[in-house]
């Protein structure tokens, strides 16, 4: 039994000699690595795309959800009763200031002002003859040929002659007025909603409104800062205009743009917020009333700040961090304090300087101290 222990322990040895052996002298391209690894400890350093830490000035913003609104936004209502002639803009029309929206019929309109402008031609004619008999009798009352009694009736004749005329002339514009109630114009530039009144309804001042009509360039978008903000918004607003982006919500790049024009006057004591408001340009009218919307709202601009790209950025229990090239090409872990981000950068405020190469990629694939070969962003393998 001996005897044979002892030559199974040989064996045994003499196969790990030979494993070792084709370990560290493989011809395959694995054994190779392996005895370049044992050779050179810096073969297995991680390839990783590395970039500069920049230093510029970037613009400050605060984001609010907001909502837009209409700046005018009116009931079209008839101010004289009758039957509706026509429509003069389709339904959802955007129309100018004065445009034709309808027009009621306006016969009856137009005879009553005829009918004033008759009597005005009559009482015209009347004033005429008083002032003129008026005249013939102040020459007789001057020579003695006509008495005074005489000559007052002359007068108060011309005088009673004048103030119909000149009712006359107030029934004429009233009549006017009137008339120019038969056609419904719009007070402002904006676009139509859905006709409520099909032509040849018999529509009153009392009825319901015929559409409605809302202002959309420019637009309000109203939001609420919290009062912390404030601080901030009110030393912004004391250099100058703030000019305020808008977003809508699938976009990244604010294509509408305005300023904050309204701030109210006293904090929500439930909510802790003010109402604010930015009035925006909105040529296209791509911006309709009762949109959600995003606000960028530009404050002030920081000087100097340190910039990393965000995919530079991880995360644990400590905080947020980046790994930075360090003596010898070894992965160094900073803990950062970011500040705001600028597109694809974000400010860092503590834990860079400028210059420091930061790794922006592979980043699950390294640790603290592990060897890293340094690549330009665009080289990186399997990133």
């Amino acid at each position: 039994m001996t005897v044979w222990r002892t030559l199974l322990g040989a064996t045994a040895a003499l196969a790990a000699v030979a494993a070792a052996g084709l370990y560290l002298t493989g011809t395959g391209d694995k054994g190779q690595g392996r005895a370049t690894a044992a050779a050179d400890p810096h073969a297995f350093a991680m390839p990783v795309p590395v970039t500069a830490v920049i230093k510029k000035t970037i613009p400050i913003y605060l984001d609010y959800s907001g909502r837009t609104e209409s700046i005018s936004n009116v009931a079209l209502q008839a101010k004289v009763s009758g039957y509706l002639q026509e429509q003069g803009a389709p339904d959802g029309a955007d129309v100018k200031a004065g445009d034709l929206l309808y027009k009621i019929d306006e016969r009856d309109f137009q005879a009553a002002l005829d009918q004033v402008k008759a009597q005005a031609q009559r009482d015209t004619a009347a004033l005429e003859y008083a002032r003129s008999n008026f005249g013939r009798g102040d020459k007789l009352a001057k020579s003695g040929w006509v008495d005074k009694d005489t000559f007052d009736q002359r007068e108060s004749a011309m005088h009673q002659a004048e103030a119909a005329l000149a009712i006359d002339q107030a029934a004429i514009r009233t009549a006017q007025l009137t008339l120019s109630y038969a056609e419904i114009r719009a007070p402002f530039a904006g676009r139509l909603g859905r006709n409520q009144a099909p032509v040849g309804t018999l529509v009153s001042v009392a009825g319901t409104a015929l559409n409605t009509l809302v202002q959309l360039d420019p637009i309000y978008v109203t939001f609420n800062p919290s009062e912390s903000d404030l601080v901030d918004i009110e030393a912004a607003r004391a250099k100058g205009k703030i000019e305020a982006g808008i977003l809508l919500p699938q976009e990244t790049t604010a294509h509408f743009g305005g300023a904050l024009t309204f701030l109210d006057n006293a904090v929500d004591r439930t909510t802790g917020t003010i109402t604010a408001r930015a009035t925006v340009a909105n040529p296209a009218s791509a911006l309709l009333p009762g949109q959600y919307v995003r606000v960028h709202l530009h404050i002030r601009d920081e000087p100097n700040a340190l910039l990393v790209p965000q995919t530079a950025l991880g995360s644990s229990q400590l905080g947020k961090f980046v790994y930075a090239v360090g003596e010898g090409n070894k992965a160094e872990l900073r803990l950062v304090t970011l500040g705001a981000t600028d597109g694809d950068l974000v400010a860092v405020t503590k834990g860079v300087a400028e210059g420091d190469r930061v790794i922006v990629g592979n980043l699950q694939k390294i640790g603290p101290g592990s060897p890293v070969q340094p690549l330009p962003p665009k080289a990186t393998p399997g990133s």
